[in-house]
């Protein structure tokens, strides 16, 4: 296990902003993906933003320019920025932590942060 503890969570009305922070027990860089996943009550858990080892980066449609996600590999610690929040981005969020593997992939999750964004 490769415990990931979110922090950063909150509320905040639309049009804020707040950054969620990942802190890994180990080396992140092990790791192919670093990610964030959201689940909205009574939804499922959908994908949000991803990091890869090599630092290219991908974002849902509906986050383009308002979500950055970044990551420090010296202090184990991967980032997410969120701007112009709406209410709509409320949810909670997870970090993941993917490793490609021979058989399949193997993923890594923490216990979630709460994101609340008031209209």
């Amino acid at each position: 296990q490769v415990p990931l503890v979110e922090s950063g969570g909150g509320l905040v009305q639309a049009g804020g902003s707040l950054r969620l922070s990942c802190a890994a027990s180990g080396r992140i860089s092990s790791f192919n993906a670093m990610g964030w996943y959201r689940q909205a009550p009574g939804k499922q858990r959908d994908l949000v933003a991803t990091i890869r080892s090599g630092g290219s980066t991908h974002y849902v449609d509906s986050v383009k320019g308002r979500f950055t996600i970044s990551r420090d590999n010296a202090k184990n610690t991967v980032y997410l920025q969120m701007n112009s929040l709406k209410p709509e981005d409320t949810a909670v969020y997870y970090c993941n932590a993917r490793l490609y593997t021979l058989e399949r992939p193997v993923d890594y999750w923490g216990q979630g942060t709460q994101v609340t964004v008031s209209s």
